[in-house]
């Protein structure tokens, strides 16, 4: 038997496998494809997120450089944000990655850890009873086999075959006439990349290479790869053809073409990038924007895609949705889960959810046409002149404006937030940053009062929770408890607060 069945092994389901194996726990993805995707999806990572690949050492991995520095500039609704003005206050930070990128790292990743990986499997049905899960899957040769496991987790997108028969309803809304068609073009003599985010058009000049808004539509033009660019079209369409695949035809260049024909007013000329690189042609009509009602159904969770959808940031969730499950999920299998751990996953994800889909809906109707969002546009880029307004609205973008609830009636800060980056010297005279000190998902105790006061409050979890000593010169507060995920359980310099939330989060050893 195995501790956790994970079906689906994109990003989610991987990042999960890796944070369960962190956590003692012995997981076994199942994933339907044979070999991993090759098509062109996500090409990055925004906000907080990045900061939680570094404390597990995958920020470099993934092509970063160094520790993840604070982004100059981003958007919001194709409105650009100058996140430069906040100085130390900017929140936002950006990791260009493919998705195929990501998902090798996290498959290597997941292979030194030694989780288990089952390519080729396709699961059917699952039924669960008070001790187990049992899942019914039909193999690489197409045989029928069974997996039982204490807990399953779905992380097999927005149509989650686990949702579905979990009996778990998926509310939300649609936007029927957004028509988004994208493609990976190879560079063109009536088109270039040029410095500080602009685009060069025969026949229309200088344009934004993000987000152009036109009366027709949206534009983006974007060099991630010098054999290769990546456009886009938005268009508010009436009547959909379809998308592809699914209902309707393919997508076809000449199609692209006159898209973008009617958004700029000039043609260009498409062509695809060179033999043996990645591509990508693609019209997707409808925008969803939903939320699972439940998290958790018994034995049975959901993360990623499958517990939500929109049409923005949800890959940079879901690896948050994994690394909240993995550390509870593998108390849970070691006996070492407080009463209440695991409901706690559904309350806390779900927050953050739901701050997602205000963000990408809202983004969504500032790009859409029309005179009115004309003035909306006007009106929020004034406030934005703002410093607490531009804070507040990057903030959102990058998922750290919730703050979970950690107990406390009056929680000192940072408590409930991600924990911030700062620079501390060891009692050996190690001089680290605090990511370093996360690297294996542990749960931390960082202590800068210089005194043993808390050192006797956290005796009985001697052997769970890790205690470092150290001293720093600025650090948010006089001690730290630092949930595997990343986030401030408690803040403060009192015994008896640590206690309480020693007690509230972890079994004692």
């Amino acid at each position: 038997m195995h501790d956790v069945v994970i079906v689906g092994g994109g990003p989610a389901g991987l990042f999960l496998a890796c944070e369960l194996r962190l956590a003692g726990a012995r997981p076994l993805v199942l994933e339907r494809r044979a070999e991993p995707d090759p098509s062109d999806k996500a090409h990055g990572l925004t906000g907080q997120v990045v900061q939680l690949l570094d404390h597990r050492g995958l920020f470099t991995r993934c092509g970063g450089r160094d520790a993840p520095e604070p982004a100059p500039g981003f958007h919001f609704g194709g409105i650009p944000l100058p996140l430069h003005t906040l100085g130390a206050d900017n929140p936002m930070h950006l990791l260009p990655i493919d998705q195929r990128e990501l998902e090798r790292v996290l498959t290597e990743r997941a292979a030194e850890l030694d989780a288990e990986i089952r390519r080729g499997w396709e699961v059917l049905s699952f039924r669960q009873d008070d001790e187990q899960v049992e899942v019914v899957a039909r193999d690489a040769d197409g045989s029928e086999r069974t997996c039982t496991a204490r807990y399953l987790v779905g992380c097999d997108g927005g149509g989650s075959l686990v949702r579905k028969q979990a009996g778990i309803a998926f509310p939300g809304s649609s936007d029927d006439h957004a028509v988004d068609r994208t493609a990976l073009i190879a560079p063109g003599d009536g088109y270039r990349a040029l410095p500080g985010g602009r685009v060069a058009i025969d026949g229309l000049g200088e344009i934004p290479a993000a987000f152009h808004r036109t009366e027709r539509g949206v534009f983006t033009l974007l060099a991630h790869h010098p054999e290769r660019m990546l456009i886009s079209t938005t268009e508010w369409e009436e009547h959909p053809a379809g998308d592809a695949p699914g209902p309707g035809t393919p997508m076809t260049w000449a199609e692209l073409e006159d898209s973008v024909a009617r958004v700029l007013g000039v043609r260009l000329p498409l062509s695809p990038p060179p033999a043996g690189a990645p591509t990508l042609l693609r019209r997707m009509c409808g925008r969803n924007y939903r939320i699972a009602d439940r998290y958790r159904v018994g034995r049975v969770f959901l993360a990623g895609d499958a517990a939500h959808v929109s049409h923005g940031p949800t890959l940079n969730t879901a690896l948050h949705d994994a690394a909240n499950l993995g550390w509870k999920l593998g108390a849970a299998v070691r006996g070492r889960a407080p009463e209440g751990l695991l409901d706690s996953y559904a309350t806390e994800r779900r927050a953050c959810a739901e701050r997602v889909l205000l963000h990408t809906r809202a983004g969504s109707a500032l790009l859409s046409p029309g005179a009115e969002v004309d003035a909306l546009r006007t009106l929020f880029t004034e406030l934005l002149d703002r410093p607490e307004n531009l804070h507040a609205v990057a903030a959102l973008v990058a998922g750290s404006d919730v703050r979970y609830d950690m107990g406390e009636a009056h929680p000192a800060a940072p408590t409930g937030g991600f924990a911030p980056e700062f620079e501390l010297t060891t009692a050996d005279g190690r001089t680290l940053r605090l990511a370093e000190l996360l690297r294996e998902a542990h749960p931390l105790l960082i202590d800068l009062t210089g005194t043993e006061a808390l050192a006797a409050a956290m005796e009985p979890w001697r052997g769970q929770v890790h205690r470092v000593t150290a001293t720093a010169k600025s650090a948010p507060a006089p001690a730290l408890l630092i949930r595997p995920d990343g986030y401030v359980a408690w803040a403060g310099n009192t015994p008896t607060g640590l206690h309480a939330a020693l007690t509230r989060w972890f079994a004692q050893t």
